[in-house]
Order: structure tokens, then sequence, then C-alpha cells
């Protein structure tokens, strides 16, 4: 049985004790529960029925971006530090060497692996079972044919021992059915899973090259629509790479998000999507005030 397997089963049988308990005291426990939700397992919190487009998802853009210079830098936190924070979507860029995806930001390989970021995944939601990982998968610096990157990530699935892992359907599923899992977003021809940027199924904000005077309107105009026109699945990347390295503008834009969503015009909000960020370790409370966008109970 694998570790995976083991906690799986090992929190279905304490939810199980838990909902005997609750009905002995059932409000006291559940307000006891809600206050002792913390960034790692903010999702236990939210019921079985939720879509995912309903959700607000902190995350990560280039998540593997942490080496090469301040242009190729994105992040300053490893993967398992970032799902340990609260982020819950993983942007995965790779390049298919020697028969392996290794992780790159356009030439600059980051010192991992594919394996080293599923490895994170399996860990963290063995852990934590309550939860899922949203996980776009691309390639990057190569250009392999879509047969070629499918028969590499097979690899992965099949021989290497993955697929218990990934939840891997065309169709994006409520949150009970993806949690424990990693919900592939499919951002290459020949993978299997949800097609990322899907027009049915997506609406996507992702100006990278908007400096952030500019670039900061389009991620408030973008929050307003998931909220007042929900269905789809948002995303809202905060990244920015024009005119400066992504540090300096996530040191200009993400004080700006993070205002935002704390003032009164966002109050009440929920379902506002994905939110990738650049360097999101680096604004104390940023992805708290997103985790607090979500529906309860």
């Amino acid at each position: 049985m694998s570790p995976y397997t083991a906690n799986r089963r090992h929190f279905l049988a304490g939810a199980l004790a838990v909902s005997a308990t609750a009905l002995v005291g059932a409000a006291p426990a559940r307000a006891e529960a809600r206050r002792a939700l913390t960034v790692r397992d903010w999702m236990s919190g939210i019921a079985d029925a939720t879509a995912l487009q309903r959700l607000t998802i902190p995350g990560s853009h280039d998540s593997g971006a942490r080496y090469g210079g301040p242009w190729t830098e994105c992040q300053n936190t490893t993967i398992a530090e970032q799902l340990n924070s609260g982020v819950r979507f993983l942007d995965v860029r790779c390049r298919i060497t020697g028969g392996s995806f290794a992780i790159h930001h356009g030439a600059s390989y980051q010192n991992l692996m594919f394996g080293d970021v599923l490895g994170a995944c399996w860990d963290f939601l063995a852990q934590y079972p309550t939860e899922t990982v949203l996980m776009r998968v691309k390639q990057e610096y190569s250009e392999e044919s879509d047969s070629a990157f499918r028969a590499v990530f097979d690899d992965y699935l099949d021989n290497r021992g993955w697929r218990p892992l990934f939840r891997i359907d065309s169709a994006l599923p409520t949150l009970g059915g993806a949690r424990g899992k990693v919900v592939l977003l499919a951002d290459n021809g020949g993978l299997p899973g949800v097609r990322y940027a899907d027009p049915g199924l997506f609406d996507i904000q992702d100006d990278y090259m908007a400096e952030p005077f500019a670039k900061y309107p389009k991620i408030e105009a973008q929050f307003r629509k998931a909220a007042e026109q929900p269905g789809k699945l948002f995303m809202n990347y905060v990244s920015a790479a024009a005119l400066l390295p992504p540090r300096w503008n996530a040191d200009r834009l993400n004080p700006q998000v993070h205002s935002f969503l704390d003032s009164s015009g966002a109050a009440g909000w929920t379902g506002l999507g994905i939110v990738p960020l650049d360097f999101p370790a680096t604004r104390s409370g940023l992805v708290e005030s997103l985790i607090r966008h979500n529906p309860k109970g």
C-alpha cells in the first residue's frame, strides 16, 4: 500500500469519527473546526459539492523558477513551501531531456525535475488529503512533438508510479472529487486532462508584457468580472515581466492586489478564480487574503 493510499484511508476513517462526534455537539464542533483551519488545510472548510470554478485559489506563476538571475527568477520559495503557505495552483514548465522532464524558465534550468515537483505534491497531499492542487503543465525550451511530450508524461504515470497522484479527466471536478489529487490542466496538445485555456472552460487574464501601471487595472477588472459573471474558471495572472524584472514588478503589484482584496469594495466576493503570483511569500498576508474570498461550509 502506498503512503498516499494509507494516508487517504486514515483521513477517511478520521472523517467518519469526526462526523459521529458532530452529532453530539454539532454547532460548537463546527465553529471550532472553522477556527482551527490553517493555510495548510484551508480547503477542508469548503463543502465537497463546491465547483472548482467557485473557489478563489492562490497560485504561483512559473512555480519552479528560482534560479537564473533577476529576469528569470519568479519565486523565492520551494514547491513544498508554496503548498504549505496555501498555494494550490502550480505553473510547471517542462523541457524534455534524456527521456525526463527538466523544469525550466526559458533557457534556464531550475535545478529541479518533474519528479521533484510530483514528490512535493505527493507528500503534501498525503499529509493534507482535504486539499487539491491544480497543475498547469506545458512544454518549455524544447519543441518536441505533442506525441513525444505525451510519451514522457505517460512514463511518469505508469513506469514511475505517479498515476495515483493525478485526477486526469477532461471535465473540471467538484472540490470533493479533487481532494487528495493533482488536477491536470493540460497546456500541451498531447496531454490528457482539462484543456488549459479552453474558452468554454476558462477566462484568462495574462497580459504579462503590461508594465505594472497598466497591468493593475486589468487585474482588478478580472476580479470584478469573476465576482459578477460566475461560471468559467477565471485565471488572473498578477505576474508581469515588462520593463523591470519580475521581483520588481511583484513589489509594485502585490501590495495593490492585497489592498484591493481587503477593501470594502471586494467585501463578500467569492469565486475569484486562480490567481498566479510572482513572489507571493514577500507580501505577508496576501495568500491569506485570497483564501478569505472563498465560500464557507
